[in-house]
């Protein structure tokens, strides 16, 4: 099951000017995006390890791989003043932070965290923004 994730924090117009950021800040209502249960699981389960609340998945998109864009995912002690922070509705702490560039090229995504034979990760779902991929699962073409 997935949930649509909660918008805790949003950057202002002053913190993206500070970074010297030229963006549009995407208004709460245009913004979507899903985490599932196993993926706010395990952001709970890291946010215990670590005694941190306000630990975290920072989620980026970055130019590269072979098809353009590539996924990048570290884990993230607090959130940074350009993040956008959301959280499960029902499973907290479940902290994932976006920056603001990433946001436009994720919104409408779903969060995961799939369990294989080869190991576990948080994945990128499904992407709206994405009309094809490599098998890695890290890699996207934009529509």
């Amino acid at each position: 099951p997935k949930s649509a994730a909660l918008i805790s924090s949003v950057p202002t117009p002053d913190e993206l000017q500070a970074q010297e950021l030229d963006l549009d800040i995407i208004p709460k209502e245009d913004i979507k995006l899903e985490l599932t249960n196993r993926a706010a699981e395990q952001l709970q389960s890291i946010a215990t390890r670590e005694h941190s609340p306000s630990a975290g998945l920072r989620i980026a998109v970055e130019s590269g791989g072979c098809h353009g864009y590539q996924y990048t995912m570290e884990l993230a002690s607090e959130r940074n003043v350009e993040d956008y922070h959301f959280t499960h509705p029902a499973i907290i702490p479940s902290n994932i932070y976006i920056d603001a560039v990433s946001l436009g090229l994720l919104n409408g995504s779903t969060i995961d965290f799939a369990t294989e034979l080869i190991g576990s990760s948080f994945r990128i779902a499904e992407n709206p923004q994405a009309k094809g991929g490599c098998g890695c699962g890290i890699s996207w073409e934009m529509k």
